[in-house]
């Protein structure tokens, strides 16, 4: 590990980000931001979310409740601000980089019904408290900087033990190894055409009342900020004038590294540490990123058909991942959002005409499906580039099976359990059993839903010669999974002569990972996410290659 102060393999430094005024101030890309500015710099860092929601994780949570579930190689369901991190740093994430109320009081009873804890009465503090701080602290030996970052504002009362828990935690260290980094709100009124720093001020008091000073105040604004009232923030919330950092709303979120080095944050930050002088920072690749955003050669247009569509962020991998493969062929993506249930009984046609290339993602449950279905017909029939993930994936093999080969009531075993009753064939199955490392994992169709999934990393190898193949460059891979149900094997050899290739298997060949049709220009469907690994300064190959297909659709080239 790098020294920073000339001792040699020092514990990490830590910076703990909060939040406070409203939520969605965007503490997750500062984060990931900050984080890429230091390894610039020539550090080394790991980003982790401390949630003070009481679900064990975000694996039962609607998309609607709380965006995606991004899963780490290890096979963590976890916040959608891990995928930021991961994103701009190029760090991959841990199981241990994610924890919520509900898996550290889970972890604390636990402990308390094993008898670990002596018979003593058990309370936040220091129980809850301690088990926090020992999250905190697992790999602090492996990189110079830890950033944490706490969900929610502060003054949520179910945030208190988080806060409680780093207040100690920067007291149990040695001075100068811990910062605290607050994001705010200034908002500007028209009708006096001020910005208003109360709102920041009422922040940073509660943030005090409870022991925690900040060391570095973020701000975000609309306006840029007058010195006056940057010399009224640093007076009134005790802070250095350089330390109070604006951060202003951006065309790109790849454009924030460089929009936050050009306001010192990261050089705030190593201030705060007294870490002087600071390595110059190495932004090369983030030129190259802004670049790559503002001069394009084109446009091409991408309809997702899904069934979250009215939110975003529950496909906000997807959406990130298109982005980087744009970037890559120098051509913005128009993303449109098409509500699968929408045609469902009707005609796809008048929904999904004109658009360059079509994404089925992935979801849970039968609402939509049969929209997805005649999506994946409408591709194959029109040429149209295809790419579908995970459901997607399988919604193409049904409409091959039921439209081409001859399974007229194809379907999968996932509606028929909705339902309570078999309506279909089961060309996709409920996956009872599979190797994960050397161990065989078993699952039950009525098993718990939380973390029950296929999940995390896998192989897959890959058929010599097939596109997936040419797209990879090799014929071994490793994707991330999260899904219960699985194409069955039985109809490889009937879905194969109607001309539906079985490209990618894992190594046992048991489960199929990848289709495609042989006969299209660009088909492929894959049980993985690939959008979980996309970073906009290495883009994923499935990317890559899906945009510079929608590109040629379109005639740009």
């Amino acid at each position: 590990m790098k020294a920073i102060t000339g001792v040699a393999k020092p514990m990490a430094r830590f910076i703990f980000i909060t939040g406070g005024v409203v939520s969605s101030l965007g503490k997750g890309l500062a984060s990931a931001a900050l984080g890429s500015l230091l390894q610039a710099r020539g550090y080394t860092v790991r980003l982790r979310k401390l949630d003070p929601y009481l679900n064990v994780d975000p694996g039962t949570m609607s998309p609607f409740e709380h965006g995606e579930v991004f899963v780490t190689d290890d096979g963590a369901e976890t916040d959608l601000d891990l995928g930021h991190y991961e994103r701009f740093t190029g760090v991959p994430a841990r199981m241990t980089d994610s924890v919520s109320s509900g898996r550290v009081y889970s972890n604390v009873l636990e402990k308390e019904r094993r008898g670990d804890y002596l018979g003593k009465t058990i309370q936040v503090v220091p129980h809850v408290t301690n088990e926090i701080k020992e999250f905190i602290s697992i790999g602090e030996d492996e990189v110079d900087f830890m950033l944490c970052e706490i969900g929610g504002t502060v003054g949520d009362i179910e945030g208190l033990p988080f806060f409680e828990a780093i207040r100690q935690f920067s007291h149990d260290k040695p001075r100068g190894e811990c910062i605290f980094m607050h994001l705010t709100l200034l908002p500007y009124l028209a009708a006096s055409g001020e910005l208003k720093t109360k709102p920041t001020q009422h922040s940073v008091k509660e943030l005090q009342s409870i022991g925690i000073a900040p060391d570095v105040l973020v701000c975000r604004s609309e306006q840029p900020i007058p010195e006056k009232e940057r010399e009224k923030i640093a007076l009134f919330c005790n802070v250095r004038k350089e330390a109070v950092v604006a951060a202003y709303d951006l065309k790109s979120i790849y454009e924030a590294p460089l929009a936050y080095h050009n306001e010192g944050l990261d050089q705030a930050v190593l201030d705060a540490f007294g870490i002087a002088p600071a390595p110059k920072p190495k932004l090369d690749r983030w030129h190259d990123v802004y670049d790559r955003i503002h001069n394009t050669d084109g446009e091409v247009s991408v309809a997702i058909v899904g069934k979250y569509t009215q939110l975003e962020d529950a496909y906000k991998s997807i959406k990130e991942a298109l982005v980087h493969g744009g970037m890559h062929n120098r051509v913005k993506v128009n993303v449109n959002w098409v509500d699968a249930e929408v045609f469902d009984k009707g005609d796809a046609a008048p929904h999904l005409e004109g658009y360059d290339a079509i994404l089925v993602p992935g979801g849970f449950g039968e609402r939509g499906t049969e929209g997805k279905i005649k999506a994946a017909q409408f591709a194959r029939e029109h040429k149209v580039p295809y790419l579908g993930i995970c459901l997607g994936m399988q919604m193409a093999v049904i409409e091959a099976a039921r439209n081409v080969a001859g399974v007229a009531d194809a379907g999968s075993e996932e509606f028929d359990h909705e339902a309570g009753k078999k309506r279909f064939e089961p060309v996709v199955y409920h996956l009872k059993e599979w190797v994960q490392g050397n161990a065989k994992v078993q699952r039950k169709a009525d098993d718990d839903k939380g973390g029950t999934m296929r999940l995390g990393s896998y192989n897959a190898s890959l058929t010599e010669g097939s596109n997936v193949a040419n797209v990879y460059g090799t014929t071994a891979i490793d994707e991330r999974h999260r899904h219960r149900y699985e194409v069955d094997i039985k109809y490889r050899e009937q879905l194969e002569n109607a001309g539906l290739k079985f490209t990618g298997m894992s190594p046992d060949g048991r489960l199929p990972e990848i289709v495609e049709w042989a006969d299209h220009p660009w088909f492929i469907g894959v049980q993985f996410h690939p959008e979980l690994k996309s970073k906009p300064f290495d883009p994923h190959p499935l990317f890559k290659d899906f945009v510079r297909a929608a590109k040629e659709n379109s005639r740009l080239v």
